[in-house]
């Protein structure tokens, strides 16, 4: 397992851990190669270190190369590659001719940020004319040279293929981001949709409800957050609940309704209770959501979502089956659809029985290790041809 690490933990990094847990489950073995840009990020010293390793890293390489040596791996699963190992990875990987997989939770393969989001708005700008620069002409990272940064090494590694030439098949989460992949030209023979999962029949059903609407993911704007606060405004009756780290975004906190409650970062025990204490799980996401591990656990624990129509979660959420779609950035129309639940326990009830019902059906720790083995005899497989 190949990864660098982010600044802080996220969603995608917990479910990379949780892969790897059931990986060891069925009696595989797993070793970690890891970088962690927590190590660099206070710096401007570490700053410059990312932008140059980020395009070219011939060190990570190095160690990597050692570590297969060692290890002796049938295959090789590789997550997030930036900034301190970069695509130069693949070469000793190739050279060895291992087997490897890249699961993308993201855009990255495409976007430099990997959100396919400017300025709060979706944008596919950089598929088009200048690629990956329109990074640094529209500046997503908000920082120059962090954007150019980003532009730069995503255009390193497209114009050296060193990634679609290397990967042998690529894993993502929904029929929505495979399609996406597969118009920006990876065959979708070397495509696996391997969605997320939760350990559903750990999690207890439960017969009451909360009395919580709660959100619960990165605090930053491409999630939604701030239509998140603006619909509790509209709700001041109802209390609101927001739990994770508020990613640079502290004062937000200074001007959020009196009616919103703030949990910080919670653990997995400390989560599980969330959604206990919650009636509905709101996802509003502006951008397209690979697979948000609270969807997943918002229908283990049997509780109706709200979730922006946008993206993979058109596909999570069944609309008026497990939970109900809003037009994306709409306060209005998410204020309606949450207060359209809240006033019908027994709707949230019924809706929360069937998401439970799909996630033991299609997001199962059982559904989702056969689904990835299936991704894994392909890349064998297409390494042997």
């Amino acid at each position: 397992m190949v990864h660098n690490e982010y600044v802080k933990p996220s969603g995608e990094e917990h479910a990379a851990e949780a892969i790897a847990e059931l990986l060891k489950a069925h009696d595989h073995e797993v070793f970690w190669f890891k970088r962690s840009s927590a190590k660099i990020s206070s710096s401007a010293a570490g700053s410059v270190k990312a932008f140059f390793a980020g395009i070219h890293n011939p060190f990570a390489a190095k160690a990597l190369a050692k570590t297969l040596d060692d290890f002796r791996p049938d295959i090789v699963q590789v997550q997030n590659l930036y900034p301190l190992l970069s695509a130069s990875i693949f070469r000793p990987i190739k050279q060895r001719g291992i087997p490897v997989v890249m699961r993308c939770p993201n855009y990255r393969l495409f976007c430099p940020n990997g959100l396919h989001l400017t300025k709060g708005k979706v944008c596919e700008k950089c598929l088009g004319f200048g690629k990956e620069f329109r990074c640094v002409l529209n500046n997503c990272e908000r920082n120059l040279f962090k954007s150019t940064g980003y532009a730069l090494r995503n255009a390193f590694a497209r114009m050296t293929n060193q990634i679609l030439g290397s990967v042998n098949a690529f894993i993502v989460q929904t029929e929505f981001q495979k399609r996406k992949f597969a118009e920006r030209g990876i065959p979708a023979d070397r495509i696996g949709i391997v969605p997320g999962f939760a350990p559903v029949n750990q999690i207890p059903k439960h017969d009451g409800l909360g009395d919580l609407v709660s959100f619960a993911g990165r605090v930053s704007p491409e999630k939604g957050i701030d239509e998140f606060l603006d619909a509790a405004r509209i709700m001041p009756n109802v209390q609101f609940a927001v739990a994770g780290g508020d990613n640079g975004m502290s004062d937000i906190r200074d001007k959020c309704p009196s009616n919103v409650e703030w949990l910080g970062f919670l653990r997995a025990d400390e989560l599980n209770d969330l959604y206990i204490r919650s009636r509905v799980i709101v996802v509003p996401s502006r951008w397209f959501e690979g697979f948000p591990n609270v969807a997943t656990q918002a229908m283990a624990h049997a509780r109706p979502i709200v979730a922006a129509r946008i993206g993979a979660m058109t596909s999570i959420v069944d609309h008026n089956k497990t939970g109900l779609l809003f037009a994306t950035r709409n306060v209005a129309d998410l204020a309606d659809k949450i207060q359209f639940l809240w006033n019908r326990p027994k709707l949230c009830h019924q809706m929360g029985r069937a998401g439970r019902e799909k996630a033991l059906r299609e997001y199962s720790p059982e559904k989702f290790y056969d689904s990835l083995m299936a991704v894994y005899e392909k890349a064998i497989n297409l390494r042997r041809h």
